[in-house]
This record gives C-alpha cells, sequence and structure tokens, in this order.
C-alpha cells in the first residue's frame, strides 16, 4: 500500500508575515486535512510544493463588508475579491439579505436590492431562481458550493418584510410583531447568521420610491433585536446610519451606542471618509466609539485604505440622485428629464443646490470642472472619452457645469462621469494614516459585489500592499496585513483564520511584492441576464488557498470550490463589547 505523504502541501521558502504585525521571516508552511500543521524549516514529503522562494506568504484577507449574496449563488469565486487575496467575506450587511424571504416576493426584493445596491436587475432576475424561503434554505444553496468562506448577518429588511409584509414599510410595528421579528432573527442566527444589520439610512428606499423596511423601525424594536443577537454565541452587529456619509447627528451616535451595549456586541458601520478639507469628520465619528464605550458597548468605523473610483450617471442611481433637491428633477422618465437639464432655470437651480452647506457630503462631487468623461454614447460627444471637463469647457467658452450638462443631455443621460478624487494631498493621507492605527477604526469597506456599474472596491488589498511596499509606504508591510487579516477576524470572533500559525485554517495569500497590485476597473458583460460590472483583474497573485486547496493560481481562479459557509458559535467565538 502506497504510504500517505507527510503533508498535503507545503508551501517553501516564503517571506511568512504572519498576521499579527510580527517581522517577516523566511519559512517553510506545512498543510494537512486543511489546516496549518508545522511552520519552520520542513524536509518532510507533500503531494504538492510550492516555491515561494521571494515571494509573501500571508494570511487570506478578511473582507469585513461585502454584498456577495446574490453573486456567490452563480460566482462561487465572489470575484473579483479572491483574485485580490481576499479568502473570507462578510455579507449581508447595512440591513439587506435575501432571506427569510416570503414565497412569492422575490420580485419586491430583487427591486429593492437593485436601487439600494446597485446589483443589476436582470442579473438578479436570471441568477438564480429565489425559490428558499428561510435563512437556513439560502445558507443551504452556498454550502459545498462557494471557493471563499462566506459569513452572513441577517438583515433587518427581511426580517421585517417576513414578519409584517406590506406593512413593513410605512407602519410601526405593534408588540407582537416585534416578538415575531425577535423569533425569526433566532432562528436566523441558529441556521448561522453570524449577527444582525440595519439601516435608516436616508439614501436607502426600495424598488418603489419608498424608505426600505429598515427606516420605520423605532430605537426601541432596534434594541429588541440587538437584545436577541447577544443572546447567542459568535454574533455580532452592522449598521448604517443617515450620518455615516458625512458626520453624525448626535441622536445617531447615541443609537449606535446603545444597540451595541444593549447586545454586548461589537457594532461597525460603513464608511468613514478622510478628507483635509473637512478635518472635523473624524472626531466627530469616533464620538460614536467613544459614547459606545462609556454605556459599555463598542462601536468601530470601517475605512478604505485606497481611494476607490466611483463613476456617476445621470441615467441610473448613484451619488448625484442624493444631492437633495436632485431626485426631483432626475426622478423622472428620460426624454423629460433631458428636457429639464436643458432648461435654463434648472441648471441653476441644480447648480445652486449642489454647492450649498445642505448637500453635506455630496458637495464633493460638485467639482464639475475636474470631471473626467468616461463612455459616451452620441456622435455629439465623439472624441470626449478621457477628457476633463474644465478643458472642454474652455474650448467651448463655456460654463463648466454647462458644458457637463450639454455632453449628457446629449448622450440621453447615458455618458459616464469620472468624478476625479479632491480628497488625494498629503494631509489626507497623513490622516488616514493616523487612523489605521486607531483601535476605533478598521480597514474595510469595499462594498464588494455592490454597486456593479459605479464602483469597484473589492480590488483594495493589493492596491494598498502595492502602496505600502513602493507607493507612499505609510506603513510597514506586516501592519497592513495584520490591519486586513488578524483585524477584522478578531472584530468577528473567526475561529482559526487571519493568522499564520500551527493550528490555524490554512487560508494563504502568496503574493510577489516587487508587482502585487490591481489592474485598473474596466466594465465588462459577464454577469446574468448578459449585465455589466466594474471589475479588475490583478497582479502579482501567485496563489490563494482556502482551507488548503488553492482557488487562485497566478491571478487566475481554478474552479475549485472548498469554501466553508460561516456559522455562527461553531466558525465564531464570541467577541463582547466589554
Amino acid at each position: 500500500m502506497e504510504s500517505r505523504a507527510m503533508f498535503d502541501l507545503i508551501v517553501s521558502g516564503g517571506t511568512v508575515i504572519d498576521g499579527t504585525g510580527a517581522a517577516a521571516v523566511v519559512a517553510d508552511i506545512g498543510v494537512r486535512d486543511g489546516r496549518i500543521v508545522a511552520i519552520g524549516t520542513i524536509t518532510d514529503s507533500a503531494a504538492e510544493v510550492f516555491d515561494a522562494t521571494g515571494l509573501v506568504v500571508a494570511p487570506g484577507i478578511v473582507d469585513p463588508h461585502t454584498h456577495y449574496d446574490a453573486q456567490l449563488l452563480w460566482d462561487p469565486t465572489a470575484s473579483p475579491s479572491s483574485n485580490h487575496g481576499v479568502t473570507t467575506v462578510i455579507g449581508g450587511n447595512c440591513g439587506f439579505t435575501l432571506a427569510p424571504l416570503i414565497p412569492g416576493d422575490a420580485d419586491y426584493l430583487r427591486k429593492m436590492m437593485a436601487k439600494v445596491e446597485g446589483m443589476p436587475l436582470a442579473a438578479l432576475e436570471h441568477g438564480t431562481d429565489w425559490s428558499w424561503e428561510t435563512f437556513a434554505d439560502y445558507l443551504g444553496r452556498l454550502e459545498g458550493n462557494i471557493s471563499v468562506n462566506a459569513g452572513f448577518l441577517v438583515g433587518h429588511c427581511a426580517i421585517r418584510r417576513y414578519v409584517m409584509g406590506g406593512e413593513a414599510v410605512g407602519s410601526a410595528a405593534d408588540p407582537a410583531q416585534v416578538e415575531a421579528m425577535r423569533a425569526e432573527l433566532a432562528a436566523a442566527i441558529r441556521a448561522g447568521a453570524l449577527g444582525f444589520s440595519f439601516t435608516n439610512s436616508t439614501s436607502h428606499s426600495d424598488g418603489e420610491g419608498e424608505p426600505v423596511a429598515s427606516r420605520w423601525a423605532t430605537p426601541d424594536e432596534l434594541i429588541a433585536l440587538c437584545e436577541e443577537t447577544g443572546m447567542h454565541e459568535g454574533t455580532t452587529l452592522e449598521g448604517i446610519v443617515p450620518g455615516c456619509l458625512d458626520q453624525f447627528a448626535d441622536d445617531e451616535i447615541e443609537l449606535l451606542a446603545r444597540m451595541s451595549a444593549a447586545a454586548n456586541r461589537p457594532m461597525n458601520w460603513n464608511v468613514l471618509s478622510v478628507d483635509s478639507r473637512v478635518p472635523e469628520r473624524v472626531p466627530r465619528q469616533v464620538l460614536a466609539s467613544d459614547r459606545a464605550t462609556e454605556l459599555g458597548g463598542r462601536v468601530v468605523a470601517l475605512t478604505m485604505p485606497v481611494q476607490v473610483p466611483m463613476n456617476m450617471s445621470f441615467a441610473t442611481f448613484c451619488g448625484l440622485w442624493l444631492i437633495p433637491g436632485w431626485q426631483q428633477v432626475l426622478g423622472v422618465p428620460v426624454a423629460e428629464r433631458v428636457a429639464r437639464l436643458n432648461d435654463a432655470d434648472t441648471r441653476v437651480r441644480l447648480l445652486e443646490l449642489s454647492q450649498s452647506p445642505a448637500a453635506g457630503v455630496f458637495r464633493r462631487l460638485a467639482d464639475w470642472s475636474e470631471y473626467v468623461i468616461g463612455d459616451t454614447y452620441s456622435a455629439a460627444n465623439e472624441g470626449l472619452k478621457g477628457r476633463i471637463v474644465k478643458d472642454i469647457a474652455a474650448e467651448r467658452g463655456c460654463s463648466n457645469f454647462g458644458t457637463l450638462l450639454d455632453i449628457v443631455c446629449a448622450d440621453d443621460c447615458r455618458t459616464v462621469l469620472w468624478p476625479t478624487p479632491q480628497d488625494d494631498d498629503d494631509e489626507s493621507w497623513r490622516m488616514r494614516a493616523e487612523l489605521w492605527n486607531d483601535p476605533r477604526a478598521m480597514i474595510g469597506g469595499s462594498d464588494a459585489g455592490a454597486h456593479l456599474d459605479r464602483m469597484c472596491g473589492a480590488p483594495y488589498p493589493t492596491r494598498f500592499l502595492a502602496d505600502c511596499i513602493r507607493g507612499r509606504q505609510l506603513i510597514s508591510v506586516e501592519r497592513a496585513v495584520q490591519l486586513m487579516t488578524s483585524a477584522p477576524a478578531e472584530l468577528f470572533g473567526l475561529r482559526d483564520r487571519g493568522v499564520l500559525r500551527e493550528g490555524a485554517l490554512a487560508d494563504i495569500f502568496i503574493f510577489d511584492p516587487a508587482t502585487v497590485d490591481s489592474d485598473q476597473a474596466a466594465l465588462v458583460v459577464d454577469l446574468p441576464g448578459d449585465s455589466a460590472r466594474l471589475t479588475a483583474g490583478s497582479q502579482g497573485v501567485a496563489r490563494v488557498f482556502v482551507n488548503g486547496v488553492s482557488i487562485i493560481e497566478n491571478g487566475q481562479p481554478t474552479g475549485a470550490t472548498p469554501g466553508t459557509v460561516l456559522h455562527s458559535g461553531r466558525d465564531t467565538q464570541t467577541v463582547t463589547a466589554r
């Protein structure tokens, strides 16, 4: 009988960055049955040996804020995240999940997800059959069928609609309905949900334009659901309120703090943006963490370590529509929209609204002169792609805003517009680096799997590593790896993930430090229903292993599906807020 090799896999000679922040060391790693069983000098045999000489061997990246809930049903790789070293994704954020689902109610849910999370409706309609009902049914669809590890919070919107039906929108819940929601939340957690997520953000409306179900909840309802979450092992909280986009109101700080304290669980929120032109934002936002500590809770801000380009369009819902007063102009059929945008008085009003203090964080979208023209669709706009609005305006002798609207109207609003980031200055980057080392914040906020035609945040790991190694070098690569691996793993209580040590699960990311980076995002048509999305390939990603099995080789998927559907309590341990 042929004897079994000592190891299933040996990664030999790599520069090991273990995820703890410790200095890199050259070592071999031995893997057996999906776990790391040896680190050091290994001379035994293995079924597979990967020579990692000259490469960095790190833990797989943990992305704490994704919306892969739907995409994983037709794309087990969670692309492009896995191409960039991500081995674990957390979904079900912002109050939005695909379960529990009332039989026959899928159309409402699809249209809501298309609106709030920018998932193409055709992809949602053609990508799966929507025949599940309970959270257990939904997770069962993923078991054994995913390349990455995936854990999901259960969303308040789904629970509320499942319990209240159509009354979930427009009505407060009575005590019996709150108890029924607690029971559904408990059932979802017993089935594996990692915790509870919610939204009361004014940017979240359903497919009919009404505030989503979670926005109709009272603070007492939210507190009750947090209390229920805290009664179960290995759970956590996530939420979004209007002030997440700019600066919290006092009552929002109090709500986040009270919810975390009621559950005795961490609450994370998305996303804290940094801009030296608004130096008061970061101190204001971390007050939620300070207040939570006072009440016995823990609130953690997610913040991105790279700038994520986000395009804009007058044709489909995006940040421009959220400028106060703009949706009243844009929310009509295209022909009427174009007529309004061609009206001189309307143009003046839109410009004033975009630059008023009431626009808040959306004023950063009002640097109209700096927009770069993307794809165009009319003969009148031929040759404008890649050009800056101010240059075109100067040639035409017109205003910047008027020139932009002329271009948009010629394309029947379809023009793709790329705002130039105004927060790319040295002081903003110094402030970001300071925030990365603040325990009140954590790296994350990619929104991977959402806003697919507008942005592509999934490549942040390779872009951040490239910046740390060959770019600004604001922190060490060891610290960068720690911030993207063990830090989120510890917040969620992920058992044996986020670090490279003996006994840990073999989620391993191997990259070339000389070349690791992300390609530029490009629009591709590869979703169900011939839908398009922005995606980006990786550079310098040699291997990605999940539970000891290779899922990415030289930046390309292998087709293997070794990922684990993470279950609370089984795959997570309890992390308390106090």
